[in-house]
């Protein structure tokens, strides 16, 4: 698997996900600035991976500064956390990593830190996420294939792999521990457009890893469903409300009522710093819309007439009455979420 996000000789180096699977192309990000910008326009994406740029990119400005004084470095602190908040409004973990951050300079500024120590404080933070990240998604993937039957025929939507994460994947993490146990007969990737996560990302890592792959456009899925071609259906998260409702890329929405209507068992596979216990439910959640240019041209040819309208969202919110089950690093939650979803933060 690549490194989908690394610190680097005082640089932030990631994989450019635009290039693939054409090009595998590294951007180094120099400062705060470049991975705000790498984080909005799409150079690294997938909510898990998000939030270890956002870290890493608030670790690195930091590391930067000139200030001498701690009034001052805090003051920068503040304006590079506003810097990173401002690029993807749906994506929590970018917030959850951002508040991390926060915290952790907060107690090390309390206790008298140098700005020297508030910046080691803060990189050894922005590497325990990236971690832990890595850890969680191993921890899922063991959860997740626990639920997968042998010989499984499974859909997963967008790209919830090695590449949304800092590695191994949360859906893909659940589809490689599956496949490692001899689980997997095969695995459709849906197409997921405009942005063709599926078809580029997903279908790349897993052809990587030598699992059997076929990728279908979302229109294809309900008719493979009803033909008895699907066994398990997993999907990744951007954020999970407190009543497990989902947000993720859209059409997931779609996959999910097909699989309702036909029988097959829809999991969310999330780490913990996907769900927001501060949102009710579903319809709080901001949903970013995205640049029409994304829907009207294929690189530089355009596919749309000029003049009609675009509706672009990123994501949509599937009801936690279409998921079977909440896959996390520490265990599968079920309904009622309001109810399992909080137990899981409690659990040591």
């Amino acid at each position: 698997m690549l490194p989908t996000v690394a610190w680097q000789d005082n640089s932030i180096v990631m994989v450019d996900q635009r290039k693939l699977p054409g090009r595998e192309v590294y951007v180094r990000c120099k400062n705060a600035k470049d991975v705000a910008r790498a984080i909005t326009t799409m150079v690294i994406r997938g909510a898990p991976a998000i939030g270890v740029a956002a870290a890493m990119g608030i670790a690195l400005g930091m590391r930067l500064s000139k200030s001498t004084g701690t009034r001052q470095f805090a003051v920068e602190f503040n304006q590079t956390c506003d810097l990173i908040a401002a690029t993807r409004p749906t994506a929590v973990n970018l917030f959850w990593a951002i508040e991390r951050m926060k915290r952790v300079f907060g107690e090390a500024a309390l206790a008298g830190g140098s700005v020297g120590e508030l910046k080691d404080r803060l990189e050894l933070e922005a590497h325990a996420i990236h971690d832990e990240d890595v850890a969680a998604c191993r921890a899922m993937g063991a959860h997740g294939a626990t639920l997968v039957p042998m010989g499984a025929r499974i859909l997963t939507h967008c790209n919830a792999g090695a590449l949304a994460t800092a590695g191994y994947g949360t859906a893909l993490g659940v589809i490689r521990a599956a496949a490692e146990q001899g689980k997997v007969a095969a695995v459709f990737a849906d197409e997921t457009r405009p942005f063709l996560q599926g078809a580029r990302l997903t279908a790349w890592e897993l052809v990587r890893d030598g699992i059997a792959t076929t990728v279908i456009t979302e229109s294809m899925a309900g008719p493979l469903m009803r033909q008895g071609g699907l066994d398990f259906i997993v999907v990744g998260a951007d954020r999970i409300a407190a009543n497990g409702d989902v947000a993720n890329k859209i059409g997931t929405y779609t996959v999910a009522m097909m699989a309702k209507a036909h029988g097959v068992p829809f999991y969310v596979a999330a780490p913990l710093s996907t769900i927001d216990l501060t949102t009710p439910d579903g319809s709080g959640i901001p949903i970013e819309q995205r640049d029409a240019r994304e829907i009207t041209h294929l690189g530089s040819t355009q596919l749309t007439p000029a003049g009609a309208s675009v509706w672009n969202p990123a994501f949509d919110v599937t009801p936690n009455e279409l998921v079977a089950g909440i896959i996390t690093e520490r265990g599968v939650a079920r309904a009622p979420y309001a109810t399992s979803l909080p137990a899981l933060f409690t659990t040591t």
